[in-house]
């Protein structure tokens, strides 16, 4: 049977969201994380290719939202990074 999800936490981190798996799920356990507009504080939330994803930037300030493209394999480079969303803007 193949692997068709991934845990949250690990996908985060494979995205480069924050800079250890530790602090994804810290973000996902404060409940600012929607999955399909669904809240979430599970680490361990399943997420399939096609899913929307929103949160607060890290930094601070705007809020993002991402299709999720690709399931990650590893923590690469930032440009390896990105193929695995693609930021949705009110533009379109």
């Amino acid at each position: 049977m193949s692997e068709d999800y991934q845990r949250l936490d690990q996908w985060l981190y494979y995205a480069r969201v924050a800079k250890t798996r530790p602090l994804c799920a810290a973000i996902i356990s404060k409940g600012r994380i929607r999955i399909n507009r669904q809240p979430t504080s599970k680490p361990h939330a399943k997420l399939h290719i096609g899913d929307i994803l929103t949160f607060p930037a890290v930094s601070g300030g705007e809020v993002r939202v991402w299709r999720v493209l690709d399931l990650g394999e590893r923590r690469g480079p930032a440009k390896e990074a990105a193929l695995l969303y693609e930021a949705i803007t009110e533009d379109g």
